[in-house]
């Protein structure tokens, strides 16, 4: 039985779908709810509990703003867009969920809406109209008030968008065709906060909340600081700083709201999209109770740290002390190598299997909460497709940049074109990947990878990269050390660069895991004399000899192992 002082939450595995394009049952391409209902089964399988889905709210459906952020531009927050299904089909879903004895989180986009939101139509239609101030509304500079309001930035660069019809300016935090709230109204916190209370009435168990960090901006809209940093985590943005716009302690404390809010309901939670540094990341966490065992804000953050961390064990080493300096108990670590807006992150790697290997057990065993995005558990490749056949928002936006800027972003694992990170599961080897029937165009292209990485075929094969989550997560489950366990780093002394070890202790039960980041074998004194083998990337490795190798532990190149 788990701890009372540990919520499910915090020993859960999280599985990202991309609705689109999980699953298509309809026959146009388009991943469906029907689809995620027929694939429960697989996500059962392969062992995780919560099942995080991005967008399927309606967005626009005319042009040019037809599903033009693919869910992230809503128009309406509570139903389901037409084309992934109905609210009939959500209740099945949840209760098929449920069923399983597994989660349903999902994404909530509290930040801004569609410019074709009925709020916002209502509010661009004249400066006296009731929902005027539901927007972030100003006046322009001089001369005739055609120059923006103010100097600041949106997260991917212009933040001001002019109306002629009222001669003013609206603010954006991303997309211009994605207007903010404005969250110093009442009647909009009250409003989308209600919409919060809508789906966990419905049965959800909580959300993945879009770029919250940008709910509240300075209130008088005062110019943002010039800064000599291209791009900073926590200061700044196109050489201009982000304090007026990003992380603002008015967010911090309506995170706190949002809390109070859930836990209205029994057992939910929230995580909440911040990219910042630990110090600013731990305020949306809020204040530890005086009993020492539960904190007043977000329950999560991603921790974006690890995103395009390289296969380094002494990288490794030193974010994992860093982890656990800044996010202690009651605090929860998260551990995210990728999701809808990265690079995939076996593209990142190099597209080696041995390192995406030790990449999941690392995930899967270090203390945190995990989140897999689909299709990395079969090492789905980065998609390709050209900027005139995107359907990426950002890479319209940005179609302008030339090759070599893009190339620049791109270390930072942020792709102009998000498509490749979004491209359709792989299910098999026949045409469409088993995705959508075959005599139809799936939404995006399905990379021709899809013939050797493919569920069925990586079933099959015991050596797989899919196999090797199969029983890392059966490894967790069975666990509770590697659930909610405490953490503790293995000084390896001499190996510390190329082997990277820890073990994780609950009660009386303590787990060890050891990972060789090198291309060589590697003996290692063993800190137990009769260890039991209970995980290894080498699929027919049934136990650990130390009296062959006298006392020591012998691992393979790139070798991972976990015992007891």
């Amino acid at each position: 039985m788990l701890d009372d002082k540990f919520k499910w939450w915090q020993k859960t595995v999280v599985y990202q779908v991309y609705p689109r394009s999980f699953k298509d049952t309809t026959g146009n391409g388009i991943g469906d709810l029907q689809g995620i209902i027929e694939k429960l089964e697989y996500l059962q399988e392969l062992g995780v509990e919560t099942i995080w889905f991005s967008p399927f709210y309606p967005s626009p459906t005319s042009k040019p703003y037809s599903q033009h952020d693919c869910g992230y531009d809503i128009s309406y927050y509570k139903d389901i867009h037409p084309e992934y299904g109905t609210m009939e089909i959500f209740d099945t879903l949840v209760k098929e969920i449920h069923d399983r004895d597994m989660k349903i989180v999902l994404d909530m986009v509290l930040n801004h809406t569609s410019i074709e939101h009925p709020w916002f139509k209502e509010s661009r239609s004249s400066r006296d109209n009731p929902k005027r101030d539901w927007y972030i509304w100003k006046d322009g500079q001089k001369p005739n008030g055609k120059k923006p309001p103010n100097n600041w930035n949106s997260i991917i660069g212009k933040a001001w968008e002019y109306d002629p019809h009222t001669d003013q300016w609206f603010y954006h935090a991303f997309l211009p065709f994605q207007p903010d709230l404005n969250y110093r109204n009442p009647e909009v916190q009250r409003e989308m906060l209600d919409t919060v209370r809508f789906w966990l009435n419905r049965g959800v168990d909580g959300y993945r909340l879009d770029i919250i960090n940008s709910l509240f901006e300075d209130a008088q809209f005062r110019n943002a600081p010039f800064i000599f940093k291209l791009h900073s985590e926590d200061s700044g943005i196109f050489f201009k700083s982000t304090e007026m716009t990003l992380n603002h302690p008015d967010t911090y404390e309506f995170c706190k709201i949002l809390r109070a809010t859930i836990d209205e309901f029994s057992d939910k939670f929230l995580v909440g999209e911040v990219t910042a540094s630990f110090k600013m990341l731990k305020n949306y966490l809020g204040d530890v109770s005086k009993d020492g065992i539960s904190h007043d804000g977000l329950n999560l953050v991603f921790l974006f740290q690890s995103m395009n961390m390289p296969m380094k064990s002494k990288k490794f080493r030193n974010l994992m002390q860093m982890y656990e300096k800044w996010f202690p108990y009651p605090y929860t670590p998260t551990w995210v190598f990728g999701n809808h807006d990265q690079i995939r992150r076996i593209t990142k790697i190099g597209d080696n299997f041995n390192k995406a290997k030790i990449n999941a057990t690392l995930q899967l065993t270090a203390r945190g909460v995990p989140f897999i995005y689909y299709g990395d558990e079969i090492a789905m490749k980065e998609g390709k497709t050209s900027k005139k056949n995107s359907r990426d928002a950002i890479s319209y936006h940005f179609n302008w940049v030339p090759q070599f800027v893009r190339n620049i972003v791109g270390k930072y694992g942020i792709s102009v074109n998000r498509d490749g990170c979004r491209t359709p599961m792989q299910w098999d080897d026949s045409e469409n990947a088993g995705f959508c029937p075959q005599n139809i165009e799936p939404w995006l292209p399905i990379d021709r990878s899809f013939i050797k990485r493919n569920v069925q075929k990586e079933e099959k094969d015991v050596s797989s990269l899919l196999n090797c989550y199969k029983k890392l997560l059966k490894v967790r489950r069975e666990s509770l050390a590697l659930q909610i366990g405490d953490f503790e780093l293995i000084d390896l002394k001499g190996l510390n660069k190329i082997c990277l070890a820890y073990h994780r202790i609950y009660d009386n039960q303590k787990i060890y895991v050891f990972l060789n980041f090198a291309n060589k074998e590697l003996f290692i004194e063993s800190p137990l004399s009769n260890p039991k083998l209970l995980f290894s990337t080498l699929p027919n490795k049934k136990a650990l000899d130390l009296k062959k190798y006298e006392g020591n532990l012998k691992l393979t190149p790139f070798e991972c192992v976990i015992f007891k």
